[in-house]
């Protein structure tokens, strides 16, 4: 292709009409829902009992997730019983309604992930994979059918490493074929389930903390998994090696490296106190976010304006709700887990819920587009842009739209950014020239509305 000589023959900015409302999810895990009402649990704000779905929906939350554990449950909770319950609750309230398969009897994390007993002794990983599509096809049908399909469905929870395992997580490389076979066996299940419902729920995937996240799905990818809609994140500073930049390094990566594919973070949490010595609070807190209820909202407001910036979709906090009750005793009582939720004394609520109607900075659109020469048949220009942040994918192709070669993406206004067009992905043939570039890349501040670079690449006469 260095027949091809190109030279830069318009930049110009379009202003075009900002949306008036910003598409993102704000909402909470609330699994523990229907068990603290049972066990007598009572939300107040200002003193005033409160429903609990009703007070997040008011709060500014639009998704509520619930988890659904197999049927060796030791409690009567996260069963299909429950979960139809909550998600009627959930849908009333009028949100989007998110179910999590753990694919276990109890909880499943990203430290083991324990096969169901009655499902133990298959060693067949086909046999194991057809079961795991059926559980799963008659879980949402049954749902269906009872008018509360889901939005958006996970399979599996938190799943770092091979689903339907042994329990904890052994040293060793994951098996990437059985993976891969069990993981498309339940996403097939969620889609088949679709086809027959009015609702065709999106597919999410859940790996815990950032810095598992891209080898994990450059691994999936590889071994055949594909089909999803949506990456969630687990983000928990106690957990994490990542800082809240680190988080956004890794969603701005990853929606640029699966451009398709939504990211959110789909779990976090942070202390209003550190209670009675409370370990779990302690590590949890970071420098400049005291463990108070305004350290915990400042914290959960600067996550979420990273998520926004680095192009993510959505913040969801885990079990804002599962604090102290009469009958929260026995191995569903979680430890000292009432200094992460959303409510303190008497179930009063705090200030930290408010994360979700904070007045955030949204990135703006911004639009790359190239007229006139085009890629030969089967191969494609290359844009490459520092704003992708991605070490190992430095250039993006550039897909036709018509007769016009575009790439768009999402950028905070008042970024500088610098990009080049490539002839090819070995980035050995830059395509603009002109005014604007300096040491080989283009370079331009990204104005505080949606923005169109627009380029005319013409093929020279011979």
């Amino acid at each position: 292709m260095k027949s091809l000589a190109v030279s830069f023959f318009a930049f110009l900015f379009l202003s075009l009409a900002p949306s008036s409302a910003h598409e993102f999810y704000f909402g909470a895990d609330l699994s523990f829902a229907n068990e603290m009402d049972d066990c007598g649990v009572v939300y107040r704000e200002n003193g005033q009992p409160k429903d609990l779905f009703a007070l997040f929906k008011e709060h500014g939350a639009n998704i509520a997730r619930v988890r659904i554990w197999t049927d060796g449950n030791p409690t009567k909770y996260s069963n299909l019983a429950d979960v139809e319950r909550s998600l009627k609750r959930i849908k009333a309230a009028g949100m989007t309604a998110s179910l999590d398969f753990h694919y276990s009897d109890w909880w499943a994390d990203g430290g083991k992930q324990t096969i169901p007993a009655a499902w133990a002794k298959i060693k067949n990983p086909h046999k194991l994979a057809k079961v795991l599509y059926r559980y799963t096809y008659d879980t949402l049908i049954a749902l269906d059918k009872a008018g509360v399909m889901p939005d958006i469905v996970q399979p599996g929870n938190e799943i770092n490493h091979e689903i339907l395992d042994k329990g904890r997580w052994r040293s060793g490389a994951i098996d990437w074929k059985r993976n891969a076979l069990l993981l498309n066996a339940a996403i097939k299940a969620i889609r088949d389930a679709g086809r027959r419902s009015s609702t065709r729920p999106k597919v999410m995937i859940q790996i815990a903390q950032p810095e598992n996240v891209l080898p994990w799905f450059a691994a999936a990818v590889k071994a055949g998994v594909t089909d999803f809609d949506m990456i969630g994140i687990s983000y928990y500073p106690k957990w994490s090696m990542d800082s809240l930049r680190g988080l956004g390094r890794t969603i701005n990566i990853l929606r640029n490296r699966y451009p398709n594919v939504d990211v959110t973070v789909v779990e976090t949490a942070y202390p209003w106190t550190t209670g009675q010595d409370s370990g779990l609070a302690k590590d949890n807190v970071t420098p400049g976010y005291p463990a108070t209820p305004q350290g915990q909202k400042d914290f959960l407001v600067d996550l979420t304006q990273t998520v926004i910036a680095n192009g993510g979709v959505g913040v969801l906090t885990w079990a804002p709700d599962w604090i102290p009750s009469q009958c929260t005793k026995g191995p569903a009582r979680g430890v000292d887990w009432e200094v992460m939720t959303f409510f303190g004394p008497n179930g009063e609520v705090l200030p930290g819920i408010d994360f979700m109607r904070h007045k955030y900075n949204w990135p703006v659109n911004v639009t790359f587009r190239f007229r006139g020469a085009a890629p030969q048949h089967g191969q494609a220009f290359y844009l490459w842009g520092d704003f992708f942040g991605d070490p190992d994918f430095l250039a993006f192709p550039v897909r036709r739209e018509g007769d016009e070669l575009v790439y768009k993406t999402t950028i905070m206004p008042g970024t500088y950014i610098r990009f080049q067009l490539f002839g090819d992905k070995t980035m050995t043939e830059p395509l603009l020239s002109g005014p604007k570039l300096s040491e080989g890349a283009v370079s331009e501040t990204v104005p505080d509305h949606d923005t169109i670079y627009d380029f005319d690449v013409k093929t020279p006469v011979r």
